[in-house]
């Protein structure tokens, strides 16, 4: 009988887990950037490894913070620990093993999980090893350790024959075809946002967010309204850039990103919006599609 089971990627903020996610899909699907706490939900994305269906869970990363978005964030993570068959933890090479440790008082239920060593491309063998020597104090905690490196050495099936062994034997979950539970209209309000991240410096990206207001499938191109929200007017000035600069610098970004995963033409209409203290209220992030439950 085949195998299936819910995996959730987790770690501190920007180690690496949308980009890893991609690389195994071999699609851009979670968003990437090299700023932390850009992911903010989870989110379902699908492999299919041989005979055996993966369901991997993309969180944001774990940390603290008074804020009531990044604390909907570490919910989110705190979630996906709990709800799944086996997690996989990256841990940057250069990290210390603090982060790990505070992952392994969070996982309550002592959910099996393989350690995935990442960012090896940045330093030499024996600090690899090393750090390896470092883990095996807790080598009774996890199941394996595996070096990764998304750029040489590392193949698919290095990780996902290794992930396949902990899963449950249990019929396809998901249509063997689909890559991401996710509706399209959400993938399109992360490449937006992601192309923010990458546009636009400093914190006003983590004081945005992006409401897709509708998307219309047309014959030959798909016409997508969204409007992008921010906190104060000084924030949307630079969203909309001088003489329009920076919003046509997102919007070409994101229309890019739209048309490689759906191979049609898009039209992207991006409009701003200010709505103050969006990211402390409850009411406000509901609105955007935080559900704060605590």
């Amino acid at each position: 009988m085949s195998k299936c089971g819910y995996v959730s990627v987790v770690g501190r903020p920007n180690a690496g887990k949308s980009s890893l996610l991609n690389w195994l899909v071999g699609e851009k699907i979670a968003l990437v950037s090299h700023k932390a706490n850009a992911t903010r939900k989870r989110s379902n994305i699908i492999v299919m490894h041989k005979d055996d269906q993966i369901i991997f869970v993309d969180t944001p990363g774990l940390h603290e913070t008074e804020k009531l978005l990044n604390q909907f964030m570490l919910d989110e993570a705190l979630k996906a620990i709990g709800d799944c068959d086996l997690i996989l933890f990256l841990a940057p090479v250069t990290d210390k093993l603090t982060h790990y440790e505070n992952f392994l008082e969070r996982n309550k239920k002592n959910t099996k999980h393989i350690l995935l060593l990442t960012k090896i491309d940045n330093v030499g063998n024996n600090e690899v090893l090393e750090k390896i020597k470092e883990y095996e104090k807790h080598s009774d905690k996890y199941e394996a350790i595996i070096p990764v490196s998304i750029k040489k050495q590392t193949t698919h099936d290095d990780i996902l024959d290794v992930v396949v062994k902990y899963l449950p034997e249990h019929p396809y979950l998901y249509d063997p075809e689909i890559l991401t539970t996710e509706h399209m209209r959400d993938i399109f309000k992360e490449f937006i946002r992601e192309s923010i991240f990458e546009n636009i410096s400093d914190e006003i990206p983590y004081e945005t967010d992006v409401k897709i207001n509708r998307v219309q499938e047309k014959k030959d191109i798909d016409v997508v309204n969204a409007t992008i929200i921010v906190q104060k007017g000084t924030q949307k000035g630079m969203i909309v850039g001088k003489g329009g600069s920076a919003i046509k610098r997102i919007g070409k970004d994101a229309r890019q990103k739209i048309e490689r995963l759906t191979g049609r033409k898009c039209y992207l209409e991006l409009f701003v919006s200010i709505k103050k203290g969006w990211t402390k209220d409850k009411k406000g992030l509901k609105e955007l599609g935080y559900d704060i439950t605590f």
